[in-house]
C-alpha cells in the first residue's frame, strides 16, 4: 500500500504542477484554490507512503513522478521543445526511479 500512496502522491505533484502554470503567478482564484488543494492531497500521500518507506527513497520517486510527468505534460500539452537530449534525461530520471524502486528493501 504504501507504494500505491507514493504513486498516487506522484501524480498528484503533476497536477499540482500544471495547476501551478494556470494560476498565472497566484492571480487566478480557482485555480489556485485547486492547485492548493492537489498540493495538500499530494503531501498527504506522500507522508502515508513515509510511515513505512525510507524517506530517501520515497521524496526521491515523488519528485522523480513529478518530474518526469510534468516534463512530459510540458512537452506534449504546452508544446515545450522535444529535443533528444530532453528525452535522454528524461529517460535518465526514470532509470533513477526505478533502480530507488528496485534497491529498495523487500519488506517495503
Amino acid at each position: 500500500m504504501p507504494w500505491l500512496h507514493l504513486i498516487i502522491a506522484g501524480l498528484l505533484e503533476v497536477a499540482w504542477a500544471v495547476g501551478l502554470k494556470q494560476t498565472a503567478g497566484w492571480t487566478r482564484l480557482w485555480p489556485s484554490v485547486i492547485t492548493v488543494v492537489l498540493m495538500i492531497a499530494s503531501f498527504f500521500f506522500l507522508s502515508l507512503a513515509l510511515r513505512t518507506l525510507p524517506i530517501g527513497t520515497a521524496y526521491a520517486i515523488w519528485t522523480g513522478i513529478g518530474a518526469i510527468g510534468t516534463a512530459l505534460i510540458g512537452i506534449y500539452i504546452f508544446d515545450e521543445p522535444r529535443t533528444a537530449a530532453r528525452l535522454v534525461c528524461i529517460l535518465l530520471i526514470v532509470a533513477g526511479v526505478v533502480g530507488l524502486k528496485l534497491a529498495s528493501s523487500p519488506q517495503t
